[in-house]
């Protein structure tokens, strides 16, 4: 099954330029697939080459910075596409050198991990390039193949296993073995390829503890104590999760009120599906002990890929007082800001006239089963 993607006519409307593309996110979520369906496309009338950054010729060739031997290596191609680009030395400013002396080739290079991870490819290609980021599945891009009340029927799943693309194209007893594959095989792969990182046991323990805090403030003291790592050990690890793709965090709002908490993270999984996995959970959320915060991390991390794929930008955080009254998601956009409280059973909303009063140009919406469709698409 074919899911048509967001984010290719986006890209689409930028080849041939002059500009690199960059193409970024997890693992397995169809960055290939999306790559060979533009070569293909071209292919007919254009000379296309794939190049993967895997391969250790792939790498020594496009580790030169020789201008004239990039070209010969790239022969005739119009069209070239470096899949996994942030596993060859100086890919940075080898692209730039070749963007610079032959602006005819478009060039697209995806990367499991941001490029920002080994600072490759910021400052070397500043005006150069477009960035794009693919994330899982989205439910917008479900919705072309899923009717609305399809869509509904399989809520729990889409929650339980994720929208991974494999995932969601599997079904019976190959769902969780697959599922589990992608979370311990290949999520910690570019994390520990890192500065020859090794530790994978402590990454693993350590998303874990992330897995059962989601829709909690996350304290680095105690989960470094409870680790046995220093807090700067354990903020490094946090910041490759969430460069790899794996966790995003989400900070507190905090402007006006003395009594707003102002320092604490909470850590989201772009994938819950992905969380799951981590703790061996795929119960029906009816039976769940956890089913309000796995919503919540439901609910913000769809929205945040909704905005990420359609290039939208609003400031993210949640809101929270030591009082503990509390808002799951704020969104900051021209000006206005719009709180949100995810609620999966039939809890009603909460009036937080501290928070509306405190904040005039600003309102508060529910985010259950029934409003969440509009809250995830275009």
């Amino acid at each position: 099954m074919q899911f048509q993607r967001t984010i290719l006519t986006k890209i689409e409307k930028n080849l041939f330029k002059g500009k690199i593309i960059i193409l970024y996110g997890p693992r397995r979520v169809g960055k290939t697939t999306l790559v060979t369906k533009i070569k293909n496309a071209y292919s007919a009338r254009k000379k296309t080459l794939y190049l993967l950054g895997d391969d250790i010729t792939v790498q020594h060739n496009l580790s030169s910075q020789n201008a004239a031997l990039l070209k010969q290596y790239l022969g005739d191609a119009e069209l070239v596409v470096i899949d996994e680009a942030q596993r060859i030395k100086n890919i940075g400013i080898n692209l730039k050198i070749l963007t610079d002396t032959h602006p005819e080739i478009q060039i697209i290079a995806t990367g499991s991990s941001s490029f920002d991870l080994a600072n490759e490819i910021s400052e070397p290609l500043t005006g150069r390039k477009w960035e794009y980021f693919l994330p899982p599945l989205t439910i917008h891009e479900l919705t072309q193949t899923y009717s609305r009340p399809q869509l509904y029927g399989l809520l729990n799943n889409l929650i339980n296993f994720g929208l991974y693309p494999e995932i969601i194209t599997s079904s019976g007893m190959e769902v969780q073995p697959k599922l589990e594959s992608i979370a311990k095989d290949y999520l910690f792969k570019d994390v520990l390829a890192f500065e020859g990182q090794k530790n994978s046991e402590f990454v693993f323990r350590l998303l874990q503890l992330l897995a059962f805090q989601i829709g909690n403030e996350v304290s680095y003291n105690e989960l470094a104590a409870k680790l046995g790592v220093s807090k700067g050990f354990l903020e490094k690890y946090i910041h490759l999760l969430e460069e790899t793709f794996v966790i995003f965090r989400l900070g507190p709002f905090s402007r006006n009120l003395r009594k707003e908490v102002g320092k604490k993270r909470k850590i989201y999984f772009w994938d819950t599906g992905i969380r799951n996995a981590l703790i061996q959970n795929f119960n029906d959320l009816s039976l769940r002990q956890d089913a309000g915060q796995l919503w919540e991390n439901f609910c913000i991390s769809e929205r945040k890929k909704m905005l990420k794929v359609n290039q939208q930008f609003a400031n993210q955080y949640y809101w929270r007082t030591y009082d503990k009254k509390e808002i799951d998601y704020i969104e900051e956009s021209g000006g206005k800001l719009d709180g949100y409280e995810m609620k999966w059973g039939d809890g009603k909303l909460k009036k937080h006239e501290d928070f509306l009063s405190a904040y005039t140009d600003s309102s508060l919406t529910l985010i259950n089963r029934d409003s969440f469709w509009d809250f995830v698409t275009v």
